[in-house]
């Protein structure tokens, strides 16, 4: 079965540093296993941020662009993913729980495409009700 795994920015950080290497060992499995490697457009725009900040290596878009061969898709910001984000929300404020804005269309993004969120920010994405997510930095 052919699995969409989404990888959060900073899966995607870790990969384009070759570092922690169990990053590298598990997405080399998925890929060797035929499983689709996902991000979304939110992740996309952060990666390429990256890029014209301040102190930005000037390598940064050509490590981006390499490492975006590595990706099957990048999943728009569509209307399935908005509403999934505004309920992501409206559940959390009801809560009385706040996540980053970016996160939220992250989760909303992986939601609405029924993808795994591949992340170690499990702080902030273990409080998204119904978002299935693995952490591959600290083995979970």
């Amino acid at each position: 079965m052919n699995i969409l795994y989404m990888l959060d920015t900073n899966i995607c950080s870790y990969i384009m540093r070759k570092h922690p290497i169990e990053v590298l060992q598990k997405m080399t499995e998925l890929v060797n296993s035929h499983n689709s490697i996902v991000i979304s457009a939110v992740t996309y725009a952060e990666l390429k941020f990256g890029a014209i900040g301040k102190k930005a290596n000037p390598n940064h878009g050509v490590i981006v662009d390499n490492f975006m061969r590595c990706v099957d898709m990048v999943f728009p910001w569509d209307r399935s993913a908005v509403d999934a984000t505004v309920q992501i929300r409206k559940e959390l404020s009801d809560k009385g729980i706040i996540i980053g804005s970016n996160d939220m269309a992250i989760a909303g993004t992986a939601i609405s495409t029924s993808s795994v969120l591949i992340t170690n920010n499990t702080k902030e994405f273990e409080r998204v009700p119904g978002l299935e997510y693995e952490n591959w930095v600290s083995g979970d």
